[in-house]
């Protein structure tokens, strides 16, 4: 679908930019770094709003009028503990070991600005993993180096087709977008852009 605005997403992650990309959405990337520090009090849930308003705060430095601005961050947590990027293959496996057999959370949020207003959007899924042996998680590691991903996993290779039991929520936004609700909302702006 065409927009009369333009999109203009401020990551890099070659995921996001592929799922709003299948939308049929021109796509303009401006990737923002910022440092992914949080304040520890904060729950999984809301240390993926705190991060993906700190890139919108960083990213809305060269907001234009004419374009609506996205920003998104994914945390994966388990029993109130965050489970962002890892620092180190050893830490991406400590990471697998601890949600081997579990059920996890994974939230995903998005901020999109535009010339009418500002907003965040939160979406959560729970995932559910098969007990992982040692050396699949090894395998994993050396094979995916899923090392730029909560969690230490993407849901799109080879641990999510062999070693994910079950996903309650949407597929979309464990991957690290929930399309249908930032579909849902680029409509609304749509509607009311003139």
């Amino acid at each position: 679908m065409e927009f009369p605005f333009s999109i203009v997403l401020a990551s890099s992650s070659p995921r996001r930019i592929e799922l709003i990309k299948m939308l049929g959405i021109n796509l303009i990337v401006e990737p923002t770094h910022v440092n992914e520090d949080y304040p520890k009090h904060l729950s999984p849930y809301n240390v993926s709003v705190f991060l993906a308003e700190k890139k919108m705060h960083a990213a809305a430095l060269n907001f234009k009028p004419e374009t609506v601005l996205i920003t998104a961050d994914t945390v994966v947590g388990f029993n109130n503990k965050v489970y962002n990027k890892p620092d180190s293959p050893e830490d991406a496996f400590q990471m697998l070991t601890e949600l081997s057999g579990n059920t996890h959370e994974v939230h995903t949020s998005v901020c999109i600005k535009s010339k009418l207003d500002s907003t965040t959007i939160t979406d959560t899924a729970r995932v559910t993993f098969t007990n992982l042996s040692p050396s699949e998680i090894e395998y994993y590691l050396t094979t995916c180096k899923p090392f730029d991903k909560a969690g230490s996993y993407g849901v799109q290779d080879w641990l999510g087709l062999c070693c994910i039991k079950q996903i309650e929520g949407n597929f979309y936004t464990v991957m690290g977008l929930p399309v249908y609700k930032l579909y849902e909302k680029l409509k609304s702006i749509n509607s009311v852009w003139f």
